[in-house]
């Protein structure tokens, strides 16, 4: 599908009644790197920096899915933008897991069926989007596998065989945080959940 997506992925033109809200994101990127910049059903979304216990949840990740990352030569990311289609949205989730050389919309945008694994960790600002707008894009995208992690609420969720046509994904996998979750392949890996926080 990304091969798919690439002939498509033209920049919005002067008819385009995208070519100012495009225009308005890549201003913002440009402005300010650091900050968390996306767009979300047709708003450009600035969010915060993220809180201490939010970036806590994403390292601690991190070091559950490092050994299969190190083995199968991938990749990962807190900072990088998906292309999830031309005239789509522009996430940036809080953790992409992608091969080491994955097709590349311009510099900073992952074609997003070709990752491994997005990764959500919902904050106060955030939920409505992470829960219902995200996934609907993720899934129209061919993200293969999409995890939510929300302590608010105290659940993980895995969602996995996207069907971009229903913009849905067909198998939903839910578990209270602290319980165990099976990430299928290419991961084959038991995440203890139990391990994200205190």
């Amino acid at each position: 599908m990304a091969t798919a997506l690439a002939q498509s992925a033209t920049p919005p033109t002067a008819d385009d009644p995208r070519q100012e809200l495009e225009e308005i994101y890549r201003h913002l990127c440009g402005r300010d790197p650091k900050s968390r910049v996306e767009i979300i059903a047709d708003r450009v979304v600035v969010s915060p920096l993220p809180t201490w216990s939010h970036e806590l949840v994403i390292f601690r990740l991190i070091k559950l899915l490092m050994a299969v990352v190190g083995e199968r030569g991938w990749s990962l990311s807190g900072n990088i933008s998906l292309f999830l289609g031309a005239q789509r949205d522009r996430y940036k989730p809080d953790l992409t897991v992608a091969p080491e050389d994955p097709p590349m919309w311009g510099d900073d945008h992952i074609h997003g069926d070709a990752t491994v694994l997005v990764v959500e960790v919902v904050s106060r600002s955030s939920a409505a989007d992470d829960h219902n707008v995200k996934l609907k894009g993720y899934a129209a995208a061919g993200v293969p596998l999409c995890l939510v992690i929300d302590c608010f609420a105290g659940t993980v969720r895995l969602l996995s065989k996207p069907n971009p046509q229903t913009e849905r994904y067909e198998l939903r996998h839910e578990v209270p945080l602290g319980k165990a979750i099976e990430l299928p392949e290419p991961w084959n890996l038991t995440l203890d959940t139990g391990k994200l926080t205190d």
